[in-house]
């Protein structure tokens, strides 16, 4: 069967719409869920709804859908009572009591399950699926029953957008302005615990909480707005909904829930790879920029240095440059590795061959890379100074996170560090580097071309 014949099939768009409503609401309030830092209460809820099931179909003998969500319910419920009144009246941390009440609930689902199994009216079929879900077997009412839930879901957000987005971020602050903080945490769990429950037939107990939480991780890599994430995260449920109940169409006996899972899953490594500002690649491509950068900024340094002490100690001497072996010792970096970035200042216009000798090539700064060079070196300076005396320049209000602190001081702030830069006796020639350019002048005289 095409995929266009699957369409076309009734059966196949209930299952498409249900799983589609499902990915959305989901999605949406797996934002809300990863950030207050529950990932794993979806999970919990899930596995804590099994035994709910179970005694439904104990007490009533009926493989009523509408009743064994009603079980799951209570059972998720009070598997949220127990996991908050574990962990505020004893001093086990939440993840612990989170894990204690998984473990519990799902253990006395199993032993019913299996107990079910072998009693002697007790055919399992029908119930199975809750664990592992079995999105084929939708049909119209359930549907309705998705859609229901999933509008009541995305209304209620909409509503309490500014609330729930406060709850996430500074619960703390909202409690001071007067907002019911305990009681928006107790509405969000039992959203959580309506998406959860119904997405247990489509997807099943085990893999429920991946609905919930991989497509709000994977809208985080795209964008810092909550809004935006909110959106992106629905999108990405609805799509992998969509995706996954295609695609199970084409193979025979291939799953619903766990396809529509693994499409989410591969819109996450897609992001995690390729996102622009979270993505591994992105960030490897900023860590070798940076990596780069600094090494420049090393080599302009040690170029720098070395002129300052010839300067200081052979005034008159002829200027000739330094070697990259030299420069590499002064700055502790590989040889290789400063001839390549000696190579890329020369390409920007900063230095230049002064001379090649039968070893090595010799290099200095041109007229462009010296005040660039000075600027970087006095900059480097004045953070040393100013962290070595921080309490006599805390009123400044210094911006740590900038790069360059001489911007942000006073004409009188940098005089008063530069004159306690000569009384350190760093640079006396840090203030005017006139020397430096006359020192050059004087080579270019002697016939040395930069």
């Amino acid at each position: 069967m095409n995929m266009w014949q699957a369409l076309q099939d009734p059966n196949t768009q209930w299952v498409l719409m249900g799983c589609v409503l499902l990915g959305i609401s989901s999605g949406i309030l797996g934002c809300f869920a990863f950030l207050r830092g529950r990932s794993l209460m979806g999970d919990a809820l899930a596995h804590a709804a099994l035994p709910g099931v179970c005694l439904v179909y104990l007490l009533t003998g009926s493989k009523s859908i509408g009743l064994f969500l009603i079980g799951a319910g209570v059972a998720g419920l009070l598997a949220t009572y127990c996991i908050t009144a574990i962990s505020r009246h004893t001093r086990i941390k939440e993840d612990t009591s989170l894990a204690l009440t998984l473990s519990v609930f799902f253990g006395i689902g199993i032993v019913l399950l299996t107990h079910i199994q072998h009693s002697a009216s007790g055919n399992q079929s029908g119930l199975d699926k809750f664990l592992f879900g079995q999105a084929a077997s939708l049909v119209f009412a359930d549907v309705v029953t998705i859609m229901v839930v999933a509008a009541v879901l995305i209304v209620v957000v909409a509503l309490l957008f500014k609330e729930f987005t406060l709850l996430s971020f500074d619960p703390g602050f909202g409690r001071g302005l007067g907002f019911p903080m305990g009681f928006l945490d107790a509405v969000l769990m039992l959203m959580l615990l309506m998406a959860v429950v119904i997405g247990l037939q489509a997807v099943g107990v085990v893999l429920v909480a991946a609905m919930l939480i991989t497509p709000a991780v994977t809208a985080r890599y795209w964008t810092d707005e909550l809004s935006k994430m909110v959106v992106l995260s629905g999108f990405f449920g609805a799509v992998s909904g969509v995706l996954g109940t295609l695609i199970s169409t084409q193979q025979e006996n291939l799953p619903t829930g766990p396809t529509i899972v693994l499409s989410a899953t591969a819109f996450f490594l897609f992001s995690l790879l390729f996102s622009p500002r979270r993505g591994v690649l992105a960030r490897m491509v900023r860590f070798l920029r940076m990596r780069r950068k600094i090494l420049r900024e090393d080599v302009m340094q040690a170029l720098y240095e070395q002129l300052e002490e010839q300067l200081k100690s052979r005034p008159t001497s002829v200027y000739r440059g330094f070697g990259a072996a030299m420069l590499a010792r002064k700055c502790g970096k590989r040889t290789a590795a400063v001839r390549h970035a000696l190579r890329d200042l020369q390409k920007r216009g900063y230095v230049a061959e002064r001379t090649r000798t039968d070893d090595e090539t010799l290099w200095t700064f041109t007229s462009e890379g010296l005040p660039v060079a000075h600027r970087l070196v006095l900059n480097q300076r004045l953070w040393d100074l100013y962290h070595m005396n921080q309490n006599q320049f805390h009123h400044l209000e210094i911006d740590v996170n900038q790069e360059e602190l001489a911007p942000q001081l006073s004409d009188e702030a940098l005089s008063l560090m530069l004159a306690q830069l000569r009384a350190y006796d760093l640079t006396p020639q840090l203030a005017d580097y006139q020397g430096f350019s006359h020192l050059l002048q004087q080579s270019n005289q002697g016939g040395l071309s930069l």
